[in-house]
């Protein structure tokens, strides 16, 4: 099923980052409970609030533009954690105020699970963050507060029992998640625990490919697919790509896993129609050793699918660890004729440095940026500024999330070259993406 967040009303929405407003919060709140029925019992509400620690520190240290654009990047982390691990179920992600947001969803979910989602969001928000004016990175400290809504909760019981559970977490230094019952569970399986599961799961070839059509734009054929990994854990439920790679640095494994998903891809893509090209997600630890690029082709050879048709993509994290030896890689990618596109783009600081330096052929723009082009002046506006800034340097660009007619035909219009997203196509697996592509 697709990802269901509630529509943000572009009048009731927070300036700085897009996401809802407290008023949104409670229209939502309010319909979803209008529209449960009667003889279902409660509705479902799950609710966490999120509060950052630190951010005094940032706007002292390194200015309120770098905490303004901490805020940005929260809520974007926020954003694609809730699509990617929510995607069955109705959601709503919102800035309350300050540094405070709150992410809502309706729909069955067992507490364990809503607990070891709290846990893995925490660990996103507290990755690094790139810092707009060069220097060190930031970090921030998340602490998260959980219900589960009863009976007779409504938009205002359940802010003020999550903001008692947010006063109490500032008194215990240490913890970073809470209930408003005021114990904390166990959680379903512990960090050594899952990082063995994984380990296992690998082995056994338990982590699910999907493939995500994408399409082009003059004439809608589709031209290929990205690779999306899946992991369907027995105790703790579906886990996205994003959070399967957070157990697996924890574990030291990255290297693993991101070369285990290559291979299972490229495999199923060898059955493809000899048009379309595939789409990978590296690491930065892939990307952190020197001869990633031959043994990267090395790979492909032996599995038999063409470099040619193959499109490495990177993100703004990626670039964060060391850029020299990053650009080094890819430019022996290049060298191999892979195609390199650089993902999320907008979702961060946007460093159009990265543009100047480094061989980068396309570049992906983040679904935040389409959302509201049909409706907001400012962000047709920066639409179309970063698309002349793509045509000046030679940049094909994809759009991500695109999920209406109108979207659609308003990139098609802005000559953007490729789109993906839920107008067209969910995820799918193997066997129903080389059903699609060969009609």
């Amino acid at each position: 099923m697709a990802s269901m967040p509630d529509t943000v009303d572009r009048d009731s929405r927070d300036a700085l980052t897009g996401l809802g407003d407290v008023q949104q919060l409670r229209r939502t709140i309010a319909n979803w409970c209008a529209e449960w029925p009667d003889d279902s019992g409660p509705c479902p509400i799950h609710a966490m609030l999120i509060t950052l620690g630190r951010m005094e520190t940032v706007n002292v240290a390194f200015g309120e533009n770098a905490g303004d654009g901490a805020l940005v990047e929260v809520a974007q982390r926020i954003r694609h954690f809730a699509a990617d691990e929510l995607e069955s179920t109705a959601w709503l992600a919102t800035r309350l105020s300050g540094s405070s947001f709150m992410l809502i969803s309706m729909g069955e979910c067992s507490r364990e699970r809503w607990q070891w989602l709290a846990e893995a969001l925490a660990d996103a928000l507290a990755a690094p963050i790139a810092n707009p004016d060069g220097g060190s990175s930031l970090r921030l400290w998340p602490r998260i507060s959980l219900m589960r809504s009863g009976e007779n909760d409504n938009a205002d019981s359940i802010l003020d029992r999550l903001a008692e559970v947010a006063s109490r977490m500032r008194m215990s230094h240490g913890r970073r998640i809470d209930w408003s019952s005021g114990v904390v569970d166990a959680s379903p399986r512990s960090n050594i625990e899952l990082e063995a599961d994984l380990l296992a799961a690998i082995d056994r070839d338990e982590i699910e490919i999907l493939f995500q059509p994408q399409y082009s734009l003059v004439d809608d054929r589709i031209v290929g697919a990205e690779a999306l990994a899946r992991w369907h854990h027995p105790v703790v439920g579906q886990i996205s790509a994003s959070t399967l790679f957070q157990i697996a640095e924890r574990a030291d494994h990255i290297a693993q896993l991101s070369r285990h998903i290559a291979r299972r891809a490229l495999e199923h893509a060898t059955r493809w129609p000899a048009n379309m090209k595939l789409s990978l997600n590296i690491t930065p630890t892939d990307l952190a050793a020197e001869n990633f690029a031959i043994e990267f082709a090395r790979l492909a050879e032996k599995i038999g699918f063409s470099l040619n048709r193959i499109t490495l993509e990177i993100t703004e994290q990626v670039l964060l660890a060391d850029l020299e030896r990053v650009g080094r890689v890819l430019q022996q990618l290049k060298v191999l004729d892979v195609t390199i596109a650089l993902d999320d783009f907008g979702a961060g600081f946007c460093n159009f440095r990265y543009l100047k330096v480094l061989p980068i052929d396309c570049i992906k723009l983040d679904r935040s940026m389409v959302e509201g082009v049909l409706e907001d002046e400012r962000d047709r506006a920066i639409f179309r500024a970063i698309m002349g800034m793509a045509k000046a340097l030679d940049l094909r660009v994809l759009v991500e999330g695109i999920e209406t007619e109108r979207q659609r035909d308003f990139c098609a219009a802005e000559d953007c070259e490729f789109y993906q997203g839920f107008l067209r196509a969910e995820p799918m697996t193997p066997h129903a993406f080389v059903n699609l592509a060969s009609r």
